[in-house]
């Protein structure tokens, strides 16, 4: 009965407003979770490049994201740079390392890592996660323990690079279950604990699914005594959708169920997989996944 609580952190705004006040509807709840901050330069707007896509096009206007993330947050970074996260809002990430919460890595710069960081040379994702986890440990006063890769954007060669940080576990991509990530029949980085549940923008506007249908529809998708791991958005459960997230979290409670950091999901003994690349409805774009055994 048991639910790994992954909470992203991506833009400036999302640590400024919605960090805030997702640690105190979780605490509040006696709830621990593993947050996986972004604390470099907020040039999200930029994605806004992608809307020549078809599919982005789509989950753009299904999601509602002008209204879910603000005109504020979509034009980041496209005329003017934009902010250093954790220079600007230190007091919110500090007051994270204050918490009994998890702390992980998630981007230095969360859209360059989602549209280059599988074509990057091994200096520059070094670079990238370098920058992120040492920011992290300075502001936080702690060393981030785990790492999320943004958009669950990772390769086997990145896992190659990443392999020097000794993080304890990593989620950087889509599956049914905690794997030992195999490359050439060795083991590389550390364990993987993949996301499997549906998030709030993979739902909404799919198959008639409304606001009020989203975390429902979510739920529906729990396994009663099998592998679970949610993921929320800081910019969204800790905004727009706040109210009903918090909604969902009593809901669940009540009816028995625990949320958890992803490390308690780990078992003591961990079977083999493989990352490679897959698709997740309502995502724009390639994530990375676990691969299925007839691969």
């Amino acid at each position: 009965m048991k639910i790994g609580l992954r909470v992203d952190v991506d833009t400036y705004r999302g640590t400024r407003s919605g960090l805030p006040r997702l640690q105190d509807a979780l605490d509040q709840r006696g709830i621990r979770a593993s947050f996986f901050l972004t604390v470099g330069p907020d040039n999200m707007g930029r994605h806004l490049r992608r809307l020549i896509r078809p599919t982005f096009l789509f989950k753009m206007l299904r999601s509602r994201a002008s209204s879910l993330y603000g005109w504020e947050v979509l034009m980041r970074g496209t005329l003017w740079p934009g902010p250093i996260i954790h220079r600007r809002l230190g007091w919110s990430i500090r007051r994270l390392g204050d918490s009994a919460h998890e702390i992980g890595t998630h981007a230095w710069d969360h859209h360059l890592w989602q549209v280059k960081a599988h074509r990057m040379s091994p200096a520059g994702v070094t670079n990238q996660i370098e920058r992120a986890h040492e920011a992290i440990a300075l502001t936080t006063g702690r060393m981030p323990t785990c790492i999320a890769s943004p958009g669950w954007r990772c390769t086997e060669d990145i896992l190659k690079v990443r392999d020097q940080f000794n993080y304890t576990y990593a989620s950087d991509c889509r599956g049914e279950d905690v794997f030992q990530p195999l490359i050439d029949d060795q083991p590389v980085g550390p364990p993987q604990v993949p996301v499997n549940l549906p998030t709030w923008d993979e739902v909404i506007g799919l198959n008639k699914c409304t606001k009020l249908d989203a975390f429902p529809t979510i739920a529906s998708h729990v396994k009663h005594g099998g592998f679970n791991v949610l993921t929320t958005h800081a910019e969204c459960e800790g905004g727009m959708a706040a109210h009903d997230f918090e909604q969902f979290l009593d809901v669940m409670l009540d009816q028995g169920w625990s949320f958890v950091p992803l490390s308690e999901l780990i078992p003591d003994d961990i079977p083999a997989g493989r990352l490679t690349e897959g698709r997740v409805s309502g995502r724009d774009g390639w994530v990375s996944v676990k691969a299925v055994e007839s691969e």
